[in-house]
C-alpha cells in the first residue's frame, strides 16, 4: 500500500496547485452568475487556467494510477490533505493574507471526512460493474446536476458556492468510481481501457468539471474545494460500498463517531463559505433592496384623492 499512498498524495498536491490557477480565470471569465458549458470553452483558450488543468490532469493521473492499486476508501480520503495547500495558494495568486480562522476551518474539514473515511473497513475487491448499471448512475448524475445548476442562480454566491460544488463533487465521486472499474480491469488486460465505461467516465468528469469552475467562479473558493473534497470521496466510497463489493462501517461506535465527524467537515466548510474569505475578483452579488424603504407614493391607494397641499397665500 505504501507507492498508492505516496502517489495519491502527490496527486493532492497537483490537483489543489491546478484548483488555484484554474480560480484566478474561472472568476474572471464573463457571463452570468452560473455560466452555460461555452464556459469551459473560453477557459480552453486561457494560458495559465491551461496550465492548472495539466497540474490537476497530473493529480488525477497520479490518483487513477493509486486506485489501480488499493481501493477507493484508502486513495479517495487521502485527497483532503490537499485542502490546506489550495487554501495558500489561493490566497498567494489572488495576493490575499491568509486567516488563522481558514487555516482552522480547513483543519477541521479534513480531520472531520478523515475521521468518516478512516471508519470504513480497507478491504481491496475486484470491482465490477455492468454497463446498464453505469449508464443508470450516470444519468441520476446528470439529472440531479442539471437541476442544481438550474437552480444555482436563485442563491446567494456562498450556498450556490457549495450546491455547485456538492453536485461536482458526487460527478467526480462516479468518475473515481468507474474509473476504478477500468483501472482495476486495465491492470489485468491493457486493452480493458477502451470500453463504453470510459467514454461515460469521461462524459461525467466533464459535467463535473463544468459545475467545479461554476463554484470556483463564485469567489468562494476555499469553500468550494471543501466542498469537493467531501462530496467526491463520500460518493465514491458510497458507490464502492453499494455497488463494487467494498464495505462500509458496520459498528454502531463506529457509526456515530462518523458522524459527528460528519459535522465536523461541515461545520468547517459553512466557515470557509463565510462572504468576508471571498475571492475579492469574483462578481459583486447585487445588493438587496433595504426592507420597508418603499416609496412613499407607492402606499397612497390610487383611487384617494391627492393630499392637500398649502399654496403659502393668507387670506
Amino acid at each position: 500500500m505504501m507507492w498508492p499512498v505516496l502517489l495519491a498524495l502527490a496527486g493532492a498536491f497537483c490537483l489543489a496547485l491546478g484548483s488555484a490557477l484554474q480560480e484566478r480565470d474561472a472568476v474572471r471569465a464573463p457571463g452570468g452568475s452560473v455560466a452555460r458549458p461555452g464556459l469551459l470553452l473560453h477557459l480552453a483558450r486561457r494560458p495559465r487556467w491551461i496550465l492548472g488543468t495539466a497540474a490537476a490532469g497530473a493529480g488525477v493521473a497520479l490518483h487513477l494510477v493509486a486506485l489501480s492499486g488499493a481501493p477507493l476508501t484508502i486513495v479517495q480520503p487521502i485527497g483532503v490533505s490537499g485542502l490546506l495547500f489550495a487554501i495558500v495558494l489561493s490566497a498567494v495568486f489572488t495576493r490575499r493574507r491568509v486567516r488563522i480562522g481558514q487555516v482552522a476551518a480547513g483543519a477541521a474539514v479534513m480531520v472531520g471526512l478523515l475521521g468518516v473515511v478512516s471508519l470504513f473497513p480497507h478491504t481491496s475487491v475486484p470491482p465490477h460493474l455492468p454497463l446498464g448499471t453505469a449508464l443508470v448512475l450516470a444519468g441520476v448524475v446528470a439529472a440531479a446536476g442539471t437541476a442544481a445548476h438550474v437552480a444555482a442562480p436563485l442563491l446567494p454566491a456562498g450556498p450556490r458556492a457549495v450546491l455547485l460544488a456538492v453536485m461536482g463533487g458526487a460527478a467526480l465521486g462516479t468518475t473515481s468510481a468507474l474509473a476504478r472499474v477500468v483501472a482495476a480491469g486495465a491492470a489485468r488486460d491493457p486493452a480493458a481501457v477502451l470500453s463504453w465505461l470510459t467514454v461515460l467516465a469521461v462524459a461525467v468528469a466533464l459535467f463535473g468539471g463544468l459545475l467545479q469552475q461554476n463554484a470556483y467562479r463564485t469567489g468562494h473558493f476555499a469553500a468550494a474545494y471543501a466542498t469537493l473534497l467531501i462530496a467526491d470521496p463520500l460518493t465514491g466510497a458510497g458507490i464502492g460500498a453499494l455497488l463494487l463489493g467494498e464495505d462500509l462501517p458496520a459498528d454502531p461506535a463506529a457509526q456515530v463517531v462518523a458522524a459527528g465527524a460528519a459535522l465536523l467537515a461541515i461545520a468547517g466548510t459553512a466557515v470557509l463559505a463565510r462572504a468576508r474569505d471571498r475571492n475579492p475578483e469574483a462578481r459583486a452579488e447585487p445588493p438587496a433592496p433595504p426592507p420597508n424603504q418603499e416609496n412613499r407614493h407607492d402606499a397612497v391607494d390610487p383611487a384617494s384623492p391627492p393630499p392637500h397641499r398649502p399654496t403659502g397665500r393668507r387670506r
